[in-house]
């Protein structure tokens, strides 16, 4: 598998020439963390990403073999406020399509948008998050550098909160229409609650998965510019154990 590979600051960066071959080449690192969490500990935990730039890496992750799904519990990292589980563009119906419909996890907690009371299930959610540590982390980045729904109007390094309610910016929402999750800029909600920065990076493994020209400036953003919140993504350069997958596309930007 012809590939480039580099290093910017801690994070590793893998470049390959589609996004079919990155996403093979992230699910065997993805399944390898965690048959190896499995091993070592008996269970794992891991949080997973919702977004059609995952759709590869999910779908290589479920046919992994030797992963005892029964031993591993699952969260994702993002909902919009006010979608039931059952809406076509919730995350929770991402996660029943592209994971649950081929494993069974001993345990999927999904976050709840439509909860009467959003800051009362970022509550509950944070109390599940902090049962254990988290081993991996499935992440993308979005247009505008966004890691989960941290956006860099929102988005803080230190924020002491695990998940948070937070009001999605213009970029953001665009991006969900553009991703053919929502017909038009009307249609997309404008809360979401997040998974936060610090959340994310205290995973033990973050494999994040980037393709397509579309998120090429963002890519660029992450490994060129300071470690900022104007590009949330940025951060993932101090994670001692991070690989970003991206193609030739996305990473278009870098050779330009």
């Amino acid at each position: 598998m012809n590939h480039q590979s580099f290093k910017f600051d801690h994070l590793q960066v893998q470049v390959f020439p589609n996004r079919n071959r990155l996403g093979s080449a992230a699910a065997g690192q993805a399944a390898r963390l965690l048959r190896d969490a499995l091993q070592q500990q008996g269970s794992a935990r891991i949080i997973v990403a919702s977004a059609p730039s995952q759709n590869e890496l999910l779908a290589g992750l479920v046919a992994a073999p030797g992963i005892d799904w029964g031993r591993v519990t699952v969260f994702h990292m993002d909902e919009y406020v006010g979608l039931p589980a059952a809406h076509p563009a919730s995350f929770r119906h991402y996660q029943e399509q592209h994971l649950l419909a081929h494993v069974i996890p001993a345990t999927f907690h999904g976050i709840r948008g439509e909860a009467p009371d959003p800051d009362a299930e970022c509550a509950r959610y944070a109390s599940l998050l902090a049962e254990g540590p988290i081993d991996l982390v499935c992440l993308g980045i979005g247009e505008n550098g966004h890691i989960a729904f941290n956006d860099p109007p929102v988005a803080d390094f230190d924020d002491p909160r695990k998940t948070k309610v937070v009001e999605l910016d213009g970029i953001c929402r665009q991006q969900q229409v553009n991703d053919g999750c929502f017909p038009d800029l009307d249609s997309v909600p404008q809360q979401a609650i997040t998974l936060t920065c610090p959340a994310l990076m205290s995973g033990r493994s973050l494999v994040c998965v980037v393709p397509g020209p579309r998120k090429a400036s963002a890519v660029a953003a992450t490994l060129r510019g300071s470690i900022s919140t104007a590009c949330p993504a940025s951060i993932l350069r101090s994670h001692p154990s991070a690989t970003l997958f991206v193609d030739d596309d996305a990473f278009g930007a870098m050779t330009a």
